[in-house]
């Protein structure tokens, strides 16, 4: 797989499918690919849904090793200005429409399932 952005959804079939399969397929999306993204936003997602599922302590563990696994995209002022764009003419919320300009700007692939994104001309998606 190409350059790929990493949804928040992926990560919560990740962490908190109790199926194996689903595991396997998530580890797999991860393993294949060498150049790894996930934006700024996701990492706040994902360290808020920690927090209130799981405590502070795995909250910050989780995100730390995301941060070691993967490439932290900021939201600067190219993906701001693409992502109320995409935001405008897609009615996306402001994480998916964020999610969805990193993916835009970098030419890489949103790894997602959620259906907001296959809406997106603009991004390429792929789910597990």
């Amino acid at each position: 797989m190409p350059k790929t952005v990493y949804d928040t959804r992926f990560f919560i079939e990740h962490y908190y499918s109790r199926e194996n399969a689903v595991l396997k397929k998530t580890k797999d999306a991860i393993r294949k690919v060498k150049e790894r993204f996930i934006s700024t936003i996701v990492l706040h997602e994902i360290y808020y849904l920690t927090l209130v599922y799981e405590g502070r302590e795995t909250a910050i563990l989780r995100t730390s090793l995301l941060e070691k696994d993967f490439k932290v995209i900021k939201i600067d002022v190219e993906i701001a200005k693409s992502s109320a764009e995409l935001r405008h003419k897609y009615r996306l919320s402001v994480a998916d429409s964020i999610i969805a300009a990193t993916a835009l700007i970098l030419g890489a692939t949103c790894l997602s399932d959620d259906p907001h994104f296959k809406s997106v001309k603009e991004v390429k998606t792929s789910w597990i």
